[in-house]
């Protein structure tokens, strides 16, 4: 009886045993496949850094407007007799937009010139005999003063006269017509609005830490994007406000800027960008290459496979990657770097710390790598289209 448990529980130990080993041997054959397993390199596009000449600015929003511009209004009542301008035709300074009724301003100032005309007869009359001491020093006061006081009133005659047509104060564009003919008009009734397209003004703000960046003349260049394609007009500082906002710690500013080709708009949003002396020897790279984690801000670097395993904090292979991929020299590994990060500008951005000239940098497909994982330069395709997409291009 003995006997039979003890070969029974011999039997047992063997199959538990037995059970034990192959998940050891399953296990580790499993992990051995994955560790031979040939890791897929990734396709990325790279940029060399080098030294480059850097052109700091001042960023910021403004709101262009004209540099001359008014909403037009007349200054006295009356009826619209003739509507002179077209929407945005072009004026010269003087130029009449609007005709009101002005018959019985005419039939006045008619009247007080043969009025005046009679006055100074008299005086002619008065001053002949005053010359032959015929007539009293007193006739002659009262002729000249009756002269003077009518042409006085033709003068005034003219002014009520001239109120009764809209001038353009200066050359400019002139807007839609806002009255019809025919309506009555009194003043402060909006017809048009008159603009200078040819100069335009942008008013932007900065923050008052940038205050001592800026200075009057200084160059700006503006447009609806953020590289120098999209910034095509130039132009200069015309005023920087004296005053701090003390709620939002701004400071105003004014540009002026040639309007070449009428591009601009009054009221139009646009980019503003300070032009700062150049600096040279700076390290800089696209801001695409730039990573910002909870950890800090790094970039990856690509370099040979035993490079990379030179460096004084080794970068470890990614998991899963071959063994003997560090002793190939012709393949290439993504080396995780971190960095300081410093200015920004027209899709750059400055690297003052942790990085030298001379390195491959990532700019694109970082998405897909890890420390140590194996790569494949390629700058001819943007890592960033499908696959289909660019065998569509193609």
């Amino acid at each position: 009886m003995i006997k039979r448990f003890v070969i029974a529980f011999i039997l047992l130990v063997l199959v538990v045993g037995g059970l034990v080993g192959f998940n050891i041997f399953r296990d580790r054959a499993i992990q051995q496949f994955f560790a031979n397993m040939p890791v897929q390199p990734v396709t990325v596009s790279t940029v060399k850094v080098e030294p480059i000449t850097w052109t700091p600015g001042v960023e910021a929003i403004g709101t262009v407007s004209a540099a001359r511009g008014v909403d037009l209004t007349v200054e006295t009542t009356g009826i619209v007799k003739e509507i002179r301008f077209q929407a945005n035709q072009k004026v010269e300074q003087g130029a009449v937009l609007i005709q009101l009724d002005d018959a019985v301003e005419k039939a006045d100032l008619e009247a007080q010139k043969a009025q005046a005309a009679n006055d100074q007869t008299a005086l002619t009359r008065a001053q002949e005999l005053a010359d032959r001491r015929v007539g009293s020093q007193v006739t002659l006061d009262a002729a000249r003063a009756q002269a003077a006081v009518s042409a006085a009133q033709v003068a005034k005659l003219q002014a009520v006269l001239d109120q009764k047509q809209l001038r353009a104060p200066f050359s400019g564009t002139v807007g839609i017509p806002r009255v019809d003919l025919g309506q009555f008009l009194q003043p402060g009734n909006r017809v048009a609005t008159l603009q200078d397209l040819d100069t335009m003004r942008v008013d932007f703000s900065i923050p008052e830490q940038q205050l001592p960046l800026l200075k009057i003349g200084q160059p700006v260049q503006l447009g609806t994007g953020e590289d120098d394609e999209g910034l095509p007009f130039r132009g200069q500082i015309l005023g920087i406000d004296p005053k701090i906002d003390p709620a939002s710690r701004l400071v105003a500013v004014r540009a002026e800027v040639a309007n070449t080709g009428d591009q601009l708009s009054p009221g139009q949003f646009v980019h503003v960008r300070v032009v700062l002396p150049e600096e040279k020897n700076i390290v800089a790279l696209p801001q695409t290459a730039l990573v910002t984690s909870l950890y800090g801000d790094y970039i990856y670097v690509v370099r040979p496979a035993e490079k990379a395993g030179d460096e004084e904090a080794p970068a470890q292979p990614a998991e899963g990657a071959p063994a003997a991929a560090a002793g190939d020299k012709s393949s290439l590994v993504a080396h995780q770097i971190f960095v300081k990060p410093g200015r920004r500008n027209l899709g750059l951005v400055e690297i003052t710390e942790g990085l030298s000239p001379g390195e491959e940098v990532v700019t694109a497909g970082q998405n897909r790598l890890s420390n140590g994982a194996p790569v494949v330069v390629d700058n001819t395709l943007d890592v960033n289209t499908p696959p289909n997409q660019q065998a569509a291009q193609k």
